[in-house]
């Protein structure tokens, strides 16, 4: 981060350069290629918000659904769910690039979100959390006072399940921001890359015969990419772990 090109491979690697180029590395990060690292920023954080939103509230909402009510098939259909989690991703490719190529989202930002929402995992934790946070007994309690489902569901349990709601979110943003199989099947215009693809890019053109090397704005890129999961993770790290506790601790 703090060298040229070619001082990277020319200077001992665990050392600062000298005299250093942080800055100039810094300058030329957002603004080579007409700035597209700040429009890979930007799509990152679209996307990985979109993401955390959306699934978070599905997972939460399902997770009600399966822990506090009854309707048949409940326990073949979660564990058909929570089933889908061995598959590994690399079968889904051809099927899931054929239907959404089909639905013209093929190289559009919803055909990264929009598969993306489908969490089992997320799913099975806040059932486990509407399980132990949200008494049946105060569910009845509240029909009996005349609240409708919707207000017990979003009045009375969501206050209860923050920690829950937190652990979920962190777990889709951490997932959605490091995203990258996804975008390089959906995706070939660079202006809709997020940063995984759009570095991942940059390094194949740096190691190409012909191309210019810019691993020096590789690696800022990269610890830049880094920052946003530190942030959320120092802000929202009190509730991620006592989630975590909170759910392995559940039967």
């Amino acid at each position: 981060m703090t060298k040229d090109n070619g001082q990277i491979f020319s200077t001992f690697g665990l050392w600062f350069a000298n005299p250093p180029h942080f800055f100039d590395n810094v300058v030329g990060l957002f603004t080579y290629q007409n700035s597209i690292f700040v429009r890979w920023f930007g799509n990152s954080l679209l996307y990985a918000g979109s993401i955390t939103l959306g699934s978070t509230l599905i997972c939460a909402m399902g997770g009600y659904a399966f822990s506090k009510y009854d309707f048949p098939g409940k326990q073949l259909l979660f564990n058909f769910i929570l089933g889908t989690i061995m598959v590994p991703s690399t079968a889904l490719v051809l099927p899931l690039f054929l239907m959404l190529d089909k639905i013209g989202l093929v190289n559009s930002m919803w055909g990264v979100i929009l598969p993306s929402l489908v969490n089992p995992f997320g799913l099975y934790l806040m059932k486990v959390f509407w399980d132990s946070s949200l008494p049946n007994e105060l569910i009845e309690a509240s029909r009996l006072e005349g609240a409708s489902e919707w207000q017990i569901f979003w009045g009375i349990g969501m206050p209860l399940i923050q920690t829950g709601l937190v652990t979920v979110a962190l777990l889709c943003f951490v997932g959605a921001w490091n995203n990258f199989f996804l975008p390089l099947i959906v995706l070939n215009q660079e202006n809709l890359y997020p940063l995984t693809l759009g570095l991942n890019v940059w390094n194949s053109v740096s190691s190409a015969a012909g191309g210019k090397p810019v691993y020096n704005l590789i690696a800022l890129g990269s610890l830049v990419s880094v920052l946003p999961l530190l942030v959320a993770f120092i802000v929202l790290g009190k509730y991620w772990r006592g989630g975590l506790t909170a759910g392995a601790t559940k039967g």
